[in-house]
This record gives structure tokens, C-alpha cells and sequence, in this order.
């Protein structure tokens, strides 16, 4: 069991810049860019510096709309220190998303990057704020945004309104240190810090309010389970908007003092090549980036010696793919966490040293200092091991709640403060937890439960098939239907028949797919996560077309 720390993200930081001062704290492989723990400490505090000048309060909500570039990092930690809640945004929303966002967090302050793929962020914001354009910097008065005060632009390119990140740091030049300290005093390890809004797999986005506590002491005893230690060098592809990405990864080395080595946009060869030239000794990732990986065509040329630890986590790990991760990547001792954002995120992990079948078949037991309780679905009713129902969780992890949404607060949490995760699981008499699916993904044909899970880990097992979704569908006789999409490995060929074939007699006949689609790739949130709504959507109108 380890010990709960009392300490701010930007008290935990200067830690360890005391600490460590000369310790590699942050590396960008691709661009040259290498600051040690005084170095990185120092520059987050000129930010925060900056953000004071601003005349940003404490506890004012802060919007970083970018892909993983060292500003957002500095961000994290600069808020960190002077006490603005980071509201992070998804790099793939588009106006009217981003719209709902700013004016449903009441930010004052957005920090954007010029332009991400097709998509210009910067276009984006003059169009829901017109007034932009002929507004001093710091000075916006916007109808649709009445809250939003400060836009800071990353890029050397000044846009009408606008501050540049140079300018930020240039206006922290005036801020004393002391003030800065002062500030960072005031700060109480229970304050809101971090605002995630839910990345909308299922419904419209909600904020989830973390504190200091939350994300901090979650974020160490990731790094306790999976044994990262100081001199371990984290490789990061994941996002810095989702939990993954700023706790699970970039806190998570903070709280221990190892090294972040972040990639700005995800890119199989890129993560190859960084792991080899930087001897990183850990990777995380979402299945999705693994399979990417390990189906490189060049990756047998690529050294991966180095690697030993890392999370895969984010959806549902095929077993598979688990496998291939520890005998041909060389992580043998890689960690599958469990969780969701209102958890901050994690809820539970395998540890390094737990049997294969505990890593590949299981997601863990809970973290250190966390209750987890599988309960009949809708009731507090503990049920016994080995019985499916709904895990819920409780401890210094859970979110204090949605921004503005009691509502949807009371829905998730109960009156004793268990967080209702709406995640299907069993539990053993160890407390190794397996998630079978979701209450809402739960397929109903003609009276028997069907759950997803079951079914995709089957077909997984097919020697063509690279990853497989299973999603239910409207059926006039049976209520629903099993529909499955399948991304087929390359160059292998395969028929819906020989697919159907290879199910009969293996799993039960209603789980059997009825509709069975190829496709090349998912739809996806930029964290990762398989939208399933959407899937089903796109199932539904093949079918329909099909009846016409």
C-alpha cells in the first residue's frame, strides 16, 4: 500500500526540480528539444508567471485546444503552479464542438495551435467569435462567448485579437517570483485543477471536475504499479487532452521523476523510431496504436531492447494483441489499466509481476487505496465472485463531479460516494477484475443477453482478422441483432460465409453475427476510443439498404 501525497501538480513538479535538478525531465526526439527537471520547472513557472500578468484568478477555467506540443505540457504544469482549472479539448472538434465547450466551461482563456491536419483551429474560433477580429488582445467581448477574454495562438504568425505564446512568456517577465510563490500557497491539494469533458462515445460531453488530489496521487500509484521508476524513459503517443496522456503519462513520470518523451501526433514509425534512438524503456498506447505498431512492415528492423514496462489501455485489450506486446515488442512487464475519465482515470491494473493469464485475461485488480464492488445493475447490492454486474469504485480518485450538471453528478455517483461506472464485470476472490462489457453495449436477442466482448474476443482468434467490433442492431422478430465490423489483416482474404463457418459450432447460435462488414478502419474519438454508436449508426443504414 503506498502512502496518498498532499500536493499540488505544481508543488509536485518543483519537487522534483529539487530533487533532480539535472535529471532529464522532458525530451522531443523529433525536434531537438531536451530541458532537465530545473530547466523544465523553471520555464513552466515563467508560464504561470504569464498567465498571472493576464489577470487569470485562480480557479478560472483554461482551454488548451492543441496535439501533444510542448506548450501544452508547459500548460499542464503553469496552471498547475498558479491555479487555473486546464480544460482540455479534443483535437478533432470542429466549430460547433468547440463552441458548446468554451461556453459550457465558462473559459476565459483558450491557448490554440494554428492548424491540426485539414483543419485550421484558428479559422475555427473567429468563426463562433466574429468579434475577435477587431477586439485588443485580452480585451474579447464576444455574444456567443461572454466568458472568453484571452486568446494565446502557438506559432510566430500574430492573428488580429491575439496574443502569441512568445507574448505570454515575454508579459511573466514582470511577475516576481515571490508573487508567483505566493500564488502557489494558495492552492489547496482539493481544488479543481483539471476539467476533462467525457469524450462522447456515448451522448454530449460532460466536464468532469478533477482535483490536485485526484490526478496526482493517481497518477503515482500508476507509476507504483507498473514500476516506473526515475530512470525510466516514457515514450507518450497517447494525447495529452485524455487522461491517458496527461495523467497516466506525463504525470505519472512527474511523480516519480523519469523522463517524458512525448509524440505530438500519433505515427507508428515515428514511436519505432523514438523507442530505438532514445532507449526508451517504456511505451503506453491504445490497442489501436499497438496493432499499428507490431504491423509495421518495417518493424523487425527496428532495436525495442530497451522497452520493459508501459499501460495499454483505453478499450478493450484483444488478448492477441497482448501477446504480441510482451513476446515481440520486449515489454514484459506491460500493465493493462481500467478505468474512465471520472476516475482520474484509473480504477484498476495488473502489476509487473502478475502470472501471464492475470495480464492477458484480466484488467487488474484495484489501485492502491481504491475500493472496487461489482453490484446487481441499478442497486448497491454486492454480488458474489465469479457473477457478472456493474463495477463501481470509491477513494481520493473519484471526480468531484460535472460542471454545471447535477443531474448527471447524481446519476454517476450515489449518496456514499461510489462512482457507478455503467461497466459490466466479474470479479475473482482476488480482486482481479474482468470487464465484459458496457450496460449500455449489452445485446438483447429475443430474451438472451448477449454481450459484445464475448464475441469480439472469439473472433480475434480467426488468423485473418486484425480487429473486430461487435455492436447490436434493431431486429422486427428478435428486439436486436449481432452485427460485427472486421479489419482484416493485410493482404489476407476472407468471405462473410467462411467467417459464418468458422463460428458455427464454436459459440452459441444467437451470437452468431447476422451481419457481417469489412472495413479498413473505425471511427474514432482522438483519444482512441471506438465509437460503437457510430458503428451501429452505419450497420443500421447497410441494413436498411439492404431491404430496400
Amino acid at each position: 500500500m503506498t502512502d496518498l501525497l498532499s500536493l499540488t501538480v505544481g508543488k509536485l513538479l518543483e519537487e522534483r526540480a529539487n530533487l533532480h535538478p539535472e535529471h532529464e525531465a522532458v525530451v522531443y526526439a523529433d525536434r531537438g528539444l531536451r530541458m532537465n527537471y530545473r530547466e523544465f520547472n523553471a520555464y513552466c513557472r515563467k508560464a504561470a508567471k504569464g498567465l498571472m500578468k493576464l489577470g487569470i484568478e485562480k480557479g478560472e477555467h483554461i482551454a488548451a485546444w492543441s496535439t501533444n506540443t510542448p506548450e501544452w505540457l508547459v500548460t499542464q504544469f503553469a496552471t498547475g503552479k498558479m491555479g487555473a482549472v486546464l480544460v482540455t479539448v479534443n483535437t478533432n472538434y470542429r466549430a460547433t464542438e468547440l463552441e458548446y465547450l468554451l461556453k459550457q466551461s465558462d473559459s476565459t482563456t483558450i491557448i490554440l495551435m494554428e492548424q491540426y491536419r485539414d483543419a485550421s483551429y484558428i479559422d475555427m474560433l473567429y468563426e463562433i467569435a466574429p468579434e475577435l477580429t477587431s477586439s485588443e488582445p485580452g480585451r474579447l467581448q464576444c455574444e456567443r462567448l461572454p466568458f472568453l477574454k484571452n486568446v494565446i495562438v502557438l506559432g510566430d504568425q500574430h492573428y488580429p485579437g491575439t496574443y502569441s505564446w512568445k507574448d505570454l512568456i515575454t508579459l511573466g517577465e514582470t511577475v516576481t517570483e515571490e508573487r508567483l510563490d505566493e500564488q502557489m500557497n494558495l492552492l489547496d491539494p482539493d481544488d479543481v485543477i483539471n476539467m476533462q469533458y467525457t469524450s462522447g462515445t456515448t451522448g454530449f460531453p460532460k466536464g468532469v471536475m478533477l482535483t490536485h488530489n485526484n490526478v496526482v496521487n493517481n497518477a503515482f500509484n500508476i507509476a507504483h504499479c507498473m514500476r516506473l521508476e526515475k530512470e525510466d524513459r516514457l515514450c507518450i503517443p497517447v494525447p495529452f487532452f485524455h487522461c491517458f496522456g496527461c495523467v497516466i503519462g506525463t504525470l505519472a513520470c512527474v511523480s516519480v521523476g523519469a523522463t517524458m518523451i512525448p509524440i505530438q501526433e500519433f505515427n507508428p514509425k515515428l514511436v519505432l523510431q523514438t523507442v530505438q534512438e532514445e532507449k526508451c524503456t517504456a511505451l503506453h498506447g491504445v490497442p489501436t496504436m499497438f496493432i499499428a505498431e507490431l504491423n509495421d512492415p518495417h518493424f523487425a528492423d527496428y532495436n525495442l531492447s530497451s522497452l520493459r514496462t508501459g499501460v495499454m489501455a483505453g478499450s478493450n485489450c484483444p488478448i492477441e494483441v497482448m501477446k504480441d506486446v510482451i513476446e515481440k515488442m520486449g515489454m514484459a512487464e506491460i500493465t493493462i489499466c481500467y478505468g474512465q475519465t471520472e476516475a482520474s482515470p484509473v480504477i484498476t491494473q495488473t502489476r509487473t509481476d502478475d502470472p501471464i493469464t492475470l495480464r492477458v485475461e484480466t484488467v487488474g485488480k484495484s489501485l492502491p487505496n481504491v475500493k472496487v464492488k461489482i453490484v446487481q445493475p441499478g442497486t448497491s447490492i454486492e454480488v458474489p465472485y465469479g457473477i457478472q454486474g456493474e463495477l463501481c469504485t470509491k477513494g481520493y480518485h473519484v471526480m468531484k463531479g460535472y460542471y454545471k450538471n447535477k443531474e448527471a453528478t447524481n446519476l454517476a455517483l450515489d449518496e456514499e460516494g461510489w462512482l457507478h461506472t455503467g461497466d459490466l464485470a466479474v470479479m475473482d476472490e482476488n480482486g482481479y477484475c474482468k470487464i465484459t462489457g458496457r450496460l449500455k453495449d449489452m445485446i438483447i436477442r429475443g430474451g438472451e443477453n448477449i454481450y459484445p466482448r464475448e464475441i469480439e474476443e472469439f473472433l480475434y482468434s480467426h488468423p485473418s482478422i486484425l480487429d473486430v467490433q461487435v455492436v447490436g442492431i434493431p431486429d422486427p422478430k428478435y428486439g436486436e441483432e449481432v452485427a460485427a465490423w472486421i479489419i482484416l489483416k493485410e493482404w489476407n482474404t476472407v468471405t462473410k460465409d467462411e467467417i459464418l463457418d468458422y463460428c458455427r459450432g464454436k459459440i452459441s447460435r444467437h451470437k452468431i453475427p447476422k451481419y457481417i462488414e469489412f472495413t479498413d478502419a473505425y471511427p474514432m474519438t482522438a483519444s482512441g476510443k471506438i465509437q460503437k454508436f457510430r458503428l451501429r449508426e452505419q450497420a443500421i443504414m447497410k441494413v436498411q439498404a439492404y431491404n430496400i
